[in-house]
């Protein structure tokens, strides 16, 4: 991954709006994508980051506001001219045309020689690992030989940008996280900025250097993986990446280097403060916890976050869902609701069937602790 840099801006979205009607696709968008930068955007279905895509690539024109690739304004240019390649989530593969016609197809629109088309394509075959399927019709390749050529396409053009729009999503699971793989090293090997839509977390986390999530057509956060998963910025950031258990509203207290949030009809959390923390005493905050932080009392896991405070409260299981690797155990709780807990192996559902009581332990202190108003 290269960190971002947007002193050396690739993409500059200046204040893009787009309206459908009285309905509002995108609000006022401002993002600037650095050279080199693998950026992605983030959000559910209608919350507006396909629609971004496309007023980048010139498929949509913006209500307001200005698209600048390049230091070039390109609002008003025609999407050919952009200089952009672009991998649909249906590939748009020409069928009557076998895999290097498909890859050749945007360097002779260029009117290159055939010998520089030849190179190019042979060299972005080969990237790719489609040796050996040149004279390959569209409909004899596999998925993942669609989506490679789909690929190869665009990027033998040598484009400023490549934009993906939920390029994996019609790949089975395996074969999604080898195409993963196969994008972070493609990333890594031509250095092009890149613009990717996904609704699939996991995958964002695992490709970006910087995630924009998306809601309602507004931006709500932009940050590294590592950042939005340890820091949300609001209640949706924490609750859409990754699972989560969100507490309901309680006081902040603080008092010297100790703080403590009171749950109405649960009790009293504490921790250490961290500095991120600086509500007042009294404040009303939500506390978000990720499962591997609330375990089990019992556990090595659980003992060890009670030995921070023996912030406990007590449950009956309802749920187990076996991962292979662990398991999530889903406990009811009393004024809370379903809380999630993440346990190693598979012994917890014959220590702790479905309907046995069970205490948890909460590490407060790798809580995420967000102030109401």
């Amino acid at each position: 991954m290269n960190p971002s840099n947007p002193a050396d801006p690739a993409v500059e979205i200046v204040r893009v709006r787009k309206d459908y009607g009285s309905a509002v696709g995108v609000a006022d968008v401002s993002l600037t994508v650095g050279r080199g930068e693998f950026v992605t955007l983030l959000g559910p279905s209608g919350c507006g980051k396909s629609t971004l895509l496309g007023m980048i690539a010139g498929f949509v024109d913006p209500t307001a506001g200005k698209i600048i690739v390049d230091g070039a304004d390109v609002t008003q240019v025609e999407p050919y001219r952009r200089d952009i390649g672009m991998v649909f989530q249906s590939y748009a593969l020409f069928p009557h045309m076998n895999v290097y016609d498909n890859v050749a197809f945007g360097l002779r629109m260029r009117k290159l020689s055939k010998a520089e088309i030849d190179a190019e394509v042979r060299r972005v075959i080969e990237m790719m690992k489609l040796g050996g399927m040149e004279e390959r019709r569209v409909r004899q390749l596999s998925g993942g030989q669609q989506q490679r050529v789909a690929l190869a396409r665009a990027i033998v053009i040598r484009p400023k940008v490549l934009l993906l729009d939920e390029p994996l999503s019609a790949l089975d699971k395996n074969l999604r996280a080898q195409m993963q793989v196969e994008l972070s090293d493609l990333h890594r090997k031509t250095g092009l900025t890149t613009i990717f839509v996904t609704h699939d977390q996991g995958e964002a986390l695992s490709l970006s250097d910087r995630i924009v999530v998306m809601n309602r057509g507004e931006v709500q956060q932009v940050a590294p993986p590592i950042e939005l998963y340890r820091t949300p910025a609001n209640g949706f950031v924490a609750s859409f990446i990754g699972e989560i258990n969100a507490l309901p509203a309680g006081r902040y207290e603080i008092s010297g280097g100790e703080a403590a949030l009171v749950l109405p009809g649960i009790g009293r959390l504490t921790a250490p403060a961290r500095p991120e923390w600086r509500f007042g005493h009294g404040t009303e905050v939500r506390a978000f916890l990720r499962p591997e932080h609330v375990q089990p009392a019992g556990t090595q896991a659980g003992d060890a976050q009670a030995g921070e405070g023996a912030n406990r409260i007590s449950g009956v299981v309802a749920a187990h869902v076996y991962q292979g690797s662990h398991t999530i155990t889903r406990v009811t709780v009393e004024g809370i609701g379903l809380v999630e807990t993440r346990v190693t192996g598979a012994e917890i559902m014959a220590e702790a069937p479905v309907g046995a009581p069970i205490t948890l332990t909460i590490d407060l202190g790798q809580a995420v602790l967000l102030g109401e108003g």
